[in-house]
């Protein structure tokens, strides 16, 4: 059986001029931490499903409700926490409120993150 890999050094040894570059580059606690909020919003399927929904069109509920096989409530639910993120964005037109995604930042992330997955 092959030896795990080890995950530790073998010697403890403080590179100081590399913590030194990290310390100055580390963004804020709270920036880290919206943006670990931000992609916990990308590990839901069905958000992923709606956000490719979208990168074809601007739709209604009932259009997405109907093309995910999903009730108008569900996707409701959805779309109000990626708005809350603000990775889509609605208008109203009469009785009906459009959903489209909020900027081309949207499409790049879900873009590098399936090249990154399809790696070999």
């Amino acid at each position: 059986m092959a030896e795990k890999e080890k995950m530790c050094c073998d010697s403890k040894e403080i590179h100081e001029d590399l913590l030194k570059i990290v310390n100055a580059t580390m963004p804020p606690e709270t920036e880290l931490y919206d943006l670990a909020e931000l992609f916990k919003v990308f590990g839901d399927s069905t958000r992923i499903r709606i956000l490719f929904v979208l990168f074809e069109a601007e739709v209604c509920v009932c259009d997405l409700a109907e093309v995910l096989n999903m009730t108008q409530s569900a996707i409701s639910h959805q779309l109000r926490i990626l708005k809350q993120n603000k990775l889509v964005k609605s208008r109203r037109e009469g009785k009906s409120i459009f959903y489209s995604l909020a900027d081309s930042h949207v499409r790049s992330i879900i873009a590098q993150g399936r090249e990154h997955i399809e790696e070999d």
